[in-house]
């Protein structure tokens, strides 16, 4: 399983359009994807203009799917992509699991 997570800063007053696109792109893209094991965006009350992804994936290919995707190329790199300021690609691995 690959696990990846990214913190994402958004550009001043961003907060309810990037949720509303994510919240769109959810069921286009991880929804209809076989690999995407889970997606998860989550957002700080203590922190606005700021978005945390969580995301699983079977594996490297599956992970390639997703971002290779046309509602990823259209919601997330493109329409998503003008509304942050950075963010941080980080891959982890799993070790414990409840």
């Amino acid at each position: 399983m690959l696990a990846k997570v990214f913190p994402i800063k958004l550009k001043d007053g961003n907060q309810a359009k990037a949720e509303e696109l994510v919240q769109s792109f959810a069921p286009q893209g991880p929804g209809q994807e076989e690999g995407t094991l889970s997606f998860r965006v989550y957002r700080d009350p203590a922190n606005p203009d700021y978005l945390l992804f969580v995301e699983h994936f079977a594996d490297q290919a599956a992970y390639d799917a997703h971002t290779g995707s046309s509602a990823y190329k259209e919601l997330i790199a493109g329409q998503f992509a003008d509304l942050i300021v950075e963010f941080v690609e980080i891959d982890h691995e799993l070790l414990v699991s409840l």
